[in-house]
């Protein structure tokens, strides 16, 4: 390889192309990667500048594996046949990122082939994000954690790294640690939203609500420029933290319609992302029975989630989704996606199917619950149920909890008060601040005839007006 051939990228790393545009377009790839940008499409611009750039096909092949399947294939195969004029750091994006992409990938695998890829690179921090997004759907913080640990020492003064360290810390309930680095990222690029996200995450887990919904509202004016999913997702804290601090519904409709819903009038949305943190409200609402002040919201979201082109997308969604057809009447469409991720379920390996026994048995569990079969969903999830276990749908801590509620209410509702007030006192102990979780103690305590009754209640009021009142 000619010397004249060589250009660096953002990280400093050797790419084998003449072309500055080539390098000046894969650089405004991971900026947009790791800003959850609008413009990630900006990759296909590389190759068009240089189509025999290893790094510049992998990455688009990449790109467009989630976006339009079926045009990655060329790319992929463009940059498979100059692998031989690649650098190093080429070969091992190329390596790590052609086995994340390949049928029936071994995860673990996946995460060595990147763990030693930022062992030799270690400011490559889309690479990074991409290896923590694998962590993410395997559930593994932990192992999200080692690698963003291990190139801190590389990235000490980057922007964008003190968010990716962030996140695996509050996963892992490291809430100070997490808000020390969300809060040196914040002073870094005040812009980062998965930063000021991280930061949200923290305060809401703290139950310091109206600090949360302060502080993300001030930096609301950022998301514009962001993708769907992160814009509706970050809007959908913000009303998480007005729901959680007992806040009007009306202002948790106000945000839904002006934020969420809405986001879908932009000729560059991308349907299921808004639909995911949709969905995610709803279900919160509907465990809190005020869905009445939603109107027709649902069954308006529900006409759309009849598009089978919105299913398996995303597992996390598709659970989501079986409750709201289920819930809004549309059963045989539920039952069809139903039957379609037990066949998705049934052909993945023994390994994969170990580590998604516990989201194929809650996305059925939502099912029957969406149909109104408390019982039947209650013995699905069984008596040890934890939401945390069923991560690999690809959900945070936060996703989850909602799950971890519908069960609380299902056991109140089905004779279960003496489980259910273990439960939840249990939870209480972590997050102490929630009215609605002190309700649900105070019904317990009711049914079960616990004289502590009057001291949930007088919690829960207080709670009530402690927030936003």
């Amino acid at each position: 390889m000619e010397r004249g051939e060589v250009k660096v990228d953002k990280w400093g790393y050797e790419v084998n192309t003449s072309s500055d545009a080539c390098i000046s377009a894969i650089n405004a790839f991971y900026v947009q990667v790791l800003s959850y940008g609008r413009g990630r499409s900006v990759i296909l611009e590389a190759p068009t500048h240089d189509s025999n750039c290893v790094l510049a096909n992998i990455l688009a092949a990449h790109f467009l594996c989630s976006s339009d399947p079926s045009k990655a294939h060329p790319y992929l195969q463009a940059a498979n046949s100059r692998l031989e004029q690649a650098t190093p750091y080429e070969k091992a994006v190329f390596d790590s990122v052609n086995y994340l992409i390949s049928g029936d990938r071994d995860d673990d695998v996946a995460f060595e082939l990147h763990s030693k890829l930022l062992k030799c690179f270690p400011k490559d921090l889309v690479s990074l994000k991409r290896a923590q997004l694998l962590c993410f759907y395997m559930a593994r913080n932990d192992l999200s954690l080692d690698l963003v640990q291990q190139v801190l020492p590389s990235n000490q003064q980057e922007e964008y790294v003190y968010g990716l360290l962030a996140f695996p810390l509050l996963e892992l309930g490291r809430m100070a640690e997490a808000e020390n680095a969300a809060r040196k990222g914040y002073e870094i690029n005040k812009q980062d939203c998965w930063t000021q996200h991280n930061l949200c995450h923290v305060l809401q887990y703290e139950c310091r609500f109206k600090e949360a919904v302060e502080f993300m509202e001030s930096c609301s004016s950022s998301w514009d420029s962001c993708l769907s999913f992160m814009l509706t997702h970050n809007w959908w804290h913000v009303a998480l933290c007005y729901m959680e601090g007992y806040s009007p519904i009306e202002r948790i409709l106000e945000v839904y319609d002006h934020h969420i819903w809405k986001e879908l009038e932009k000729v560059d949305t991308f349907g299921p992302e808004v639909y995911l943190n949709a969905l995610g409200l709803f279900l919160r609402v509907h465990v809190r029975g005020q869905m009445d002040a939603f109107e027709d919201r649902l069954q308006t979201l529900a006409r759309r989630l009849t598009d089978r082109a919105n299913w398996y997308i995303d597992w996390q969604l598709d659970v989501l989704v079986l409750w709201a057809l289920a819930n809004t009447g549309e059963i045989s469409e539920a039952e069809e996606l139903l039957k379609g991720l037990k066949s998705r379920f049934s052909k993945m390996n023994k390994k994969k199917q170990q580590s998604m026994q516990s989201s194929i048995m809650l996305a059925e569990a939502m099912y029957e619950y969406g149909k109104g079969n408390e019982k039947h969903a209650m013995e699905l999830l069984g008596p040890n149920f934890d939401a945390d276990n069923c991560k690999t749908i690809g959900a945070s801590g936060e996703q989850v909890d909602v799950f971890n509620e519908v069960w609380y209410c299902m056991l109140l509702n089905n004779g279960q008060a003496t489980k259910a007030t273990e439960v939840i006192e249990k939870r209480i102990k972590a997050r102490d601040g929630i009215p609605f979780l002190w309700r649900l103690l105070e019904r317990g305590y009711k049914q079960t005839g616990r004289p502590e009754v009057a001291i949930a209640s007088e919690k829960a009021r207080g709670l009530e007006t402690a927030y936003f009142s």
